[in-house]
């Protein structure tokens, strides 16, 4: 024992040991628990979404092939046509789109459609028309581009 020196009289600070890495704090707990609901919903919107729009899909790779086939043939024509009822259909199921035909059909396509439907009148007549007419002097390549712009051309 040193009088002169007191501080040499104290014992160095000793640190209790952390509590380490396992088990976590409750709080973590809760965090992770709130992520894995977090993920769980996304995973199901991003699911249901998928499934939801699984008509499109297949609509616009319907069109794709119609597109590499394309013709001036009033078959050709009377496929999209079909097409184009099958996508209305479910895409304004409350409209009734399948009850349409003639004029009412052509204003229901030029209506719903994204734009430029002044210009488009002529062929979406021709695809409506198409099976009653023998020929049709109509531009297939035109007729799919309008199918495509209005397939696509609005947000879900």
């Amino acid at each position: 024992m040193n009088p002169q020196d007191p501080l040499s009289q104290l014992r160095d600070i000793h640190l209790p040991a952390t509590g380490g890495f396992w088990p976590p704090a409750p709080g973590w707990w809760l965090l992770a628990l709130i992520l894995l609901l977090s993920l769980a919903g996304l995973c199901w919107l991003l699911h249901r979404r998928h499934r939801r729009n699984r008509w499109l899909r297949l609509a616009k790779a319907e069109l794709s092939g119609l597109e590499h086939q394309a013709s001036h043939e009033p078959q050709w024509f009377a496929h999209l046509n079909s097409l184009l009822k099958r996508a209305a259909r479910q895409r304004y199921p409350d409209k009734h789109p399948e009850s349409l035909s003639g004029e009412a059909w052509v204003a229901f396509l030029l209506s719903t459609a994204p734009n430029d439907r002044i210009a488009s009148r002529p062929i979406v007549e021709a695809i409506v028309h198409s099976s009653w007419l023998p020929k049709t002097n109509a531009d297939p390549r035109q007729a799919a581009d309008f199918a495509r712009s209005w397939l696509g051309g609005q947000a879900w």
